[in-house]
């Protein structure tokens, strides 16, 4: 798979438990950055919020407010998948 550069800022502070992490590892700073990318999509990717809302392309702006206020206003009860 191709591969772009990105650049990002972290904090001095970031960077040295960043660093620290790598070294404990044996791995590169790169790759740690990227497996935590990895495993931060995976989780977004299983949540119900991302999960109604990643295929709502379609819809106008106006559209997409008004299904996000509803979603805002589901409770954890209201988004419980049923096993039946």
């Amino acid at each position: 798979m191709a591969t772009k550069a990105m650049n990002f800022k972290l904090s001095e502070a970031d960077i040295a438990d960043l660093r620290r992490v790598a070294d404990v590892y044996h791995m590169t700073m790169t790759d740690i950055i990227k497996e935590a990318i990895h495993e931060y999509v995976k989780q977004a990717q299983k949540d119900p919020y991302y999960r109604l809302t990643v295929n709502i392309e379609e819809a106008s702006p106006q559209e997409s407010a008004e299904i996000l206020d509803h979603l805002e206003r589901l409770s954890d009860e209201d988004l419980k998948l049923s096993g039946g």
